[in-house]
């Protein structure tokens, strides 16, 4: 879940504003607007030095609602004229994140810091602690030589006095692969080639200068062009919004798409599919499997580790066999995938049965926008009705769970489950990867790129442990998996 406080709020209000500009007489000017509504002269600054800086981040911040990168801007074109590309646009370029410079602290290098809290004792532990000689003394206090430290902390373990602090930069803490650093202007910059979207670092940063380019416009253009436009709402979406699944889909189809589908339908098919898939890898002698519909960890598959391919399944998304349905019902369909997840646009701009990708902020958004009422909403059930499992895959350990259901001998699976990438997970993988088997026997790993699973996805509005409650009280009403 994004933690980040008032940034969500202020996001939200941008994606709001920015809807109902579109259903406006006057969309280019009203957009225009945008920073002048919100901060108006002689408003009280809440978060920056000046009303100027205020009104620039937010230009910033609907720069990237209208879809666009920030690090391209030039700060000569007015927010009227990227509202008018943003109608004329005609396809996406498949990049999804961008850095609001304006925005970014430019904190302070990521370190272990002596703090004045230090004794200068005789014992001197953070010293002896210290395998790298990375401590010296000056004047009686300890003092980190950082060329030298190699951030194990044992030092902070060491001290009684608790004088040694890790000073973190929360975005590059966050991240799992090292992909956002400091550029040589001293604020954050994100590299491409690295990044595998997972969208840690959108809710790490406090200040919340890491922002998705928005395809909400695009999405909004489809709504009124007359297409049939269909939403396809990912397993997670129970536990994020006020009421069920069946007036959500109300809601949704109130909102302008023609209709709404579960992609828990397409992980019945997933779970189905990588059960049979794992059968016949165990009866040809491996050792074990991963699972695959992770969209983060499939990113991280294809640009940090792929050693572990051969072991991952071969099984298509949820997601993938979701969008396999839709069009072959409505052939001239406009898809849209619903999601918490920024790895998910990166998975549908790859998939040519999925047009676009709105993550439930801009749902959200667009409630608000068109005044529509969840709870006030008629329950209207789904062509196909999900299973328990399925339903379940939104959070960790209900992929494993699903397939390990689907099997006559459910005996025969031993699941290791990965709740979130990280440094000692990431070093687990690759030691699976290099011996061709786990260390402790187990024969699946399910592998979440986001701790907790798509519950915990950057762009999901509901506490964990609420969210889980929901999707497990939805599930418990529903049918049992379909065996083998």
């Amino acid at each position: 879940m994004n933690n980040a406080g008032q940034t969500i709020h202020l996001k939200k209000e941008i994606l709001v504003r920015i809807i109902k500009s579109f259903f406006s007489k006057d969309f280019e000017e009203k957009i225009r607007l945008i920073p002048f509504d919100m901060r108006p002269k002689g408003m009280e600054v809440p978060y920056r030095c000046c009303i100027y800086k205020e009104r620039a981040i937010i230009k910033d911040r609907v720069i990237a609602g209208l879809g666009f990168p920030i690090e391209e801007d030039d700060e000569t074109i007015s927010l009227k004229t990227y509202a008018k590309r943003s109608m004329d646009r005609n396809e996406l370029d498949g990049k999804n994140l961008t850095v609001l410079q304006a925005a970014c602290k430019g904190c302070a290098t990521n370190r272990m810091y002596v703090t004045d809290l230090c004794q200068g004792c005789v014992a001197r532990p953070c010293q002896s602690t210290c395998k790298f000689g990375a401590i010296t003394i000056i004047n009686g206090k300890s003092v980190i030589d950082n060329s030298k430290c190699k951030k194990c902390q044992m030092c902070v373990k060491a001290c009684p006095y608790n004088a040694i602090v890790k000073i973190t930069v929360p975005c590059e803490e966050a991240c799992p692969v090292g992909a956002i650093k400091k550029d040589e202007t001293g604020f954050a910059s994100i590299d491409e080639e690295d990044c595998i979207n997972c969208g840690r670092c959108i809710s790490a940063c406090p200040f919340g200068a890491v922002h998705e380019k928005s395809q909400i416009i695009d999405i909004l253009k489809e709504l009124v062009s007359g297409k049939k436009v269909v939403a396809m709402i990912a397993p997670s979406i129970a536990g994020q919004f006020p009421g069920n699944i069946y007036q959500l889909k109300t809601a949704i189809k109130k909102a302008g798409f023609y209709d709404v589908y579960e992609v828990a339908q397409g992980a019945d098919i997933t779970a189905n599919t990588e059960a049979k898939e794992f059968v016949e890898r165990m009866e040809n002698g491996e050792k074990f499997m991963t699972t695959s519909c992770c969209a983060g960890y499939n990113q991280f598959i294809k640009k940090h580790l792929q050693e572990i391919k051969p072991y991952v399944s071969d099984t298509g998304t949820p997601l993938y066999y979701t969008a396999e349905i839709v069009k072959k019902e409505y052939p001239d369909a406009v898809t849209v995938f619903v999601s918490p997840c920024v790895a998910k646009r990166a998975e549908g701009f790859d998939n040519e049965n999925v047009d676009y990708v709105m993550n439930y902020e801009e749902l959200g958004a667009l409630f608000v926008a068109k005044k529509i009422e969840i709870l006030e909403c008629e329950e209207e059930k789904y062509v196909k009705e999900s299973s328990k499992q399925a339903r379940c895959f939104g959070y960790s350990g209900g992929v494993a769970e699903s397939v390990k259901a689907s099997l006559p001998d459910e005996s025969i699976i031993k699941p290791t489950i990965i709740n979130g990438l990280n440094k000692d997970s990431i070093r687990q993988l690759k030691k699976c990867a290099s011996c061709g088997q786990t260390d402790d026997g187990t024969n699946i790993i399910e592998v979440m790129c986001c701790e907790g699973g798509c519950i915990g996805g950057n762009a999901s509005m509901n506490n964990q442990k609420m969210a889980k409650k929901l999707i497990d009280t939805l599930a418990s009403n529903s049918p049992e998996i379909d065996k083998l």
